[in-house]
């Protein structure tokens, strides 16, 4: 069994020149709404291998949720309860991908310590972020871990809002959800499945 212990949480705004954002919440693209078409997009999974949404979208319902950030407390009941309910979720057609602006090292650290099943994307940039209009800060933050008694330190330079996205089969935001319950985001996406099949 997997032993994990969160040590600390900290974080430290590292500023670019010219950034007037100075570490707060930004969004520099216009955040997507229902009915429009999902935005075509990449990163790299847990895996290491790139993750393309052209490869996906259409064939499945798609759900893109973002989170803040790997091995915090409402991160992880959040991908738990994905992790759960995802033999359910795929009985409906439906493929999960989180997305935050960790790495690929602190996902594959994150899945290692929870036994996640489905694919977290490293959106280090914040590139696929602001694609969905999702707002981002951008500063160095850590997160020091450790599991099976080994310590890891986590670092991110970007940390999204928690939002969900559902895009259908038509490649169309089919549902937006920008105040996401973390424990309860599967069992909302269960329901927004159920309507669509039932349109």
């Amino acid at each position: 069994m997997t032993r994990i212990a969160v040590l600390t949480l900290f974080s430290v705004f590292s500023l670019m020149p010219g950034d007037a954002c100075r570490g707060d919440e930004k969004n520099l693209s216009v955040a997507l709404e229902v009915g429009e078409k999902a935005p075509v997009f990449e990163a790299a999974a847990e895996d290491g291998r790139i993750w393309k949404s052209a490869d996906h979208v259409g064939k499945k319902v798609i759900v893109v949720y973002f989170y803040p950030a790997d091995m915090t407390g409402g991160c992880t009941k959040q991908a738990c309860a994905f992790r759960d309910d995802l033999s359910k979720l795929n009985g409906k057609g439906v493929e999960v991908v989180g997305v935050s602006g960790d790495s690929v090292e602190n996902h594959q650290l994150f899945r290692k310590a929870h036994n996640l099943n489905f694919t977290l994307l490293a959106d280090t940039e914040g590139k696929v972020a602001e694609a969905f209009g999702v707002p981002i800060t951008r500063g160095e933050k850590k997160v020091q871990v450790t599991i099976d008694g080994e310590e890891h330190l986590l670092v991110r330079n970007v940390t999204s809002r928690r939002w969900t996205f559902v895009i259908d089969r038509s490649g169309k935001i089919a549902a937006k959800n920008t105040m996401v319950q973390a424990a309860d985001d599967s069992k909302a996406v269960a329901q927004i499945v159920d309507k669509l099949s039932q349109q």
